[in-house]
């Protein structure tokens, strides 16, 4: 099966400019540089590398201020949308949330972080009620899908919390960190979601 990349380049669906989400802890907002400490400081832990495809470690200084530098092109490419995961009664950066948007399919991938000082909390499960809404709501997506690494159960709860339903997993589907790893799939469609509310 062939793609066009440039079909999913150009979304005329994500609004200008990133709103910003509430839900009754927190809220969903764009990153800004300011919160690169924070960044560096959360995403920099071992843990949350180990449990995540993306994040290296060690994470090096000016790495969070270049990812915050390239969300921002992709939000207005209409590529990814991230949202800084955010303490509403203190203002702490908590995580991060977001859709890698595919608009020729109107299918996106959800992916998150909780930093380590906030596991435990449902910070995840409710930042994910949000994108949820944002996807189905506002965008009118027709399909959510998330993944997990099999050795960390804790993400699948939450995706089974947010009403998504198991797909199987991939064998040895990523190299991390030199070794082959497990994924389980999940999915969530608009039709599902919206006979949930």
């Amino acid at each position: 099966m062939t793609s066009d990349p440039a079909a999913d380049r150009a979304c005329p669906l994500l609004p200008t400019p990133q709103p910003v989400l509430k839900t009754p802890r927190l809220w969903l907002r764009p990153f800004d540089l300011a919160d690169a400490p924070n960044v560096h400081a959360l995403a920099g832990d071992s843990r949350i590398a180990s449990t995540t495809l993306s994040i290296p470690h060690p994470y090096e200084e000016g790495m969070a201020e270049a990812w915050i530098l390239s969300q921002r092109q992709l939000y207005l490419a209409g590529v990814v949308a991230s949202f800084a995961l955010v303490l509403q009664e203190t203002r702490e950066l908590a995580g991060a949330i977001g859709l890698h948007i595919e608009s020729r399919h109107l299918r996106a991938e959800l992916g998150y972080w909780i930093g380590v000082p906030y596991w435990n909390r449902g910070y995840a499960t409710e930042a994910g009620r949000a994108m949820l809404e944002f996807a189905f709501g506002v965008l009118e997506l027709h399909r959510v899908h998330a993944s997990h690494f099999t050795r960390n159960p804790a993400s699948g709860a939450v995706m089974r919390k947010l009403g998504m339903s198991h797909e199987g997993r991939m064998r040895q589907h990523v190299l991390k960190d030199g070794i082959f790893e497990d994924l389980e799939f999940y999915s969530i469609l608009r039709s599902e979601y919206l006979h949930s509310k």
